[in-house]
């Protein structure tokens, strides 16, 4: 084997890991955060369909609040059970981006267009709900679940 060949392939080794290892996954479980209270509200499970992802509700973590319903909701979640409820949707990614989509604030009802990176390699996801433009909305820091990789 020639010597470039030699170091075309161990430059190849050293790139590929590191190119996974910068670009951890949203799917996973996450703890999300009330932005207002800064307490924990929920576990969120993001995952994958069909190139999409979406956010379930696994969890409401206050066991006083764990039986609520959707009743501000306007679309075919009114009235469901939010443990379970599918809050966000559609996202797709752009680069290291999740956008696209929309998340439901079960709180109000209302939906908003969404846009999510995952940060701090992995142990983190930046969520933003906004109406129109990004501007105009309000974000949370969502934290990995220990033991959730995300790869």
């Amino acid at each position: 084997m020639s010597a470039s060949r030699r170091i075309l392939i161990c430059a190849s080794a050293l790139l590929v890991p590191a190119a996974l290892a910068a670009d951890p996954s949203p799917v996973g479980n996450w703890k999300t955060v009330d932005d207002k209270t800064g307490q924990p509200k929920s576990i969120v499970r993001i995952y994958e369909d069909k190139g999409e992802f979406f956010g379930k509700v696994e969890k409401i973590i206050d066991p006083a609040r764990a039986s609520r319903k959707c009743d501000k909701c306007t679309d075919d979640r009114k009235n469901q059970p939010i443990a379970g409820m599918v809050v966000v949707r559609h996202m797709k990614r752009a680069g290291d981006e999740y956008t696209a989509g929309d998340i439901l604030d079960p709180d109000n009802g209302k939906v908003y267009s969404c846009k999510m990176k995952v940060k701090d390699g992995g142990k983190t996801l930046s969520v933003r709900g906004y109406l129109g433009v990004s501007m105009l909305g309000r974000s949370q820091t969502w934290t990995r679940e220990s033991g959730d990789g995300g790869m």
